[in-house]
Formats: C-alpha cells, structure tokens, sequence
C-alpha cells in the first residue's frame, strides 16, 4: 500500500477497510499523523466528517482544488460540492480505466 506519502485537505481517498469499503472521499481535515476526517457529501457529510485511521485508506494521487479553494476561502465546503467532486473524480478515473492506462 502507498501510505508513505503525506495526506492532504481536498485529497480523494478510497476507503479500503469498514462499512464504506470501496466508497470513495475527500480529506475535509488532518488529526494527527494516523488519522484524517473524510467526508463525501452524501452519507457522511461535512459537519459531521468520519474519523478514518489512513491505514484503513487508499490515498488517490488527485486532489480536488475546488474543495481546498472553498476551505481556504470559507473554512468549510458545501456537501453538493464534495458530491460534485468525487462524482467528477470517479468519472475521470474510470475513463482511465477503461483506456487501460
């Protein structure tokens, strides 16, 4: 697993271990160096970010600038926004897949 590289607020992680296994969310917050807050706007939701251990997650090499952005701007982001990216992320990785790259 690729867990040596740091995680980041706006980053798209896989969950890989739990009820959510195979969902896809963003970073929304860092606790320490074993623990990020994962929302996805839809079951979990930005005020109430699920506390993930990253070993339990697969982090994505893309990070989403319009939810970093919107935290940078407001200190929070809008649930429609999170959905909006992680559907917009899933859309281009499966492309990717499907080329075979």
């Amino acid at each position: 697993m690729n867990n040596n590289q740091n995680p980041q607020i706006g980053q798209f992680v896989q969950i890989i271990r739990g009820r959510d296994a195979g969902q896809y969310a963003v970073i929304v917050g860092i606790v320490d160096s074993k623990f990020v807050l994962l929302a996805d706007g839809d079951k979990r939701k930005f005020d109430q970010p699920k506390k993930k251990n990253l070993i339990h997650l697969q982090l994505q090499p893309t990070i989403s600038s319009e939810v970093v952005n919107s935290l940078d701007e407001s200190g929070r982001v809008t649930n429609g926004k999170l959905r909006f990216a992680i559907s917009k992320f899933i859309e281009t990785t499966a492309i990717h897949v499907e080329k075979g790259e």
